[in-house]
């Protein structure tokens, strides 16, 4: 009997890519499943959950994100010091007052990717950064650009 030929495309087959797409007029968390999407592979069609497909991500307009209802205020992001009482809250809103809109999207996208070394070495194929703040840096990859369609609002 003869070994069925693998489907699957080993590293040396897998080109890299690049992709970049406008945050503004977004909703949070619909473009962050979008990007983690992407960047898992999982709209290929050959997508398997433990391989790298070697897509990247450059996200621009990071300050202009929008949240839904009253999130924006009432949200919090919540870590530890790792010292006795040290637990520390923020919400959106202080992160863009603060001019740290980038850690919205970063905290969404790294919430929806696996968690251990795939998901670390995913994490570092999206770059995050606010208006006028992304000048090219990457157009040697020649990333393509990638429109994702905004959510209207409902006519009362």
């Amino acid at each position: 009997m003869r070994a069925q030929k693998s489907t699957l495309r080993g590293d040396a087959e897998l080109k890299e890519k690049w992709y970049i797409m406008d945050a503004e007029g977004q909703v949070v968390g619909r473009f962050a499943s979008r990007v983690a999407k992407l960047v898992r592979g999982k709209m290929q069609p050959d997508y398997a959950p433990h391989q790298d497909p070697k897509i990247h991500v450059i996200v621009t307009n990071a300050e202009k994100i929008v949240f839904t209802a009253d999130k924006m205020k009432t949200k919090q992001y919540i870590h530890h010091s790792g010292w006795r009482t040290g637990i520390k809250t923020t919400t959106p809103e202080k992160l863009i007052s603060d001019d740290k809109p980038e850690r919205i999207l970063e905290k969404a996208i790294h919430g929806m990717l696996p968690k251990g070394a795939l998901g670390r070495q995913l994490n570092r194929h999206v770059r995050i950064f606010k208006s006028g703040e992304y000048t090219g840096q990457h157009d040697a990859q020649q990333p393509e650009k990638l429109d994702v369609p905004t959510r209207k609002a409902k006519d009362n």
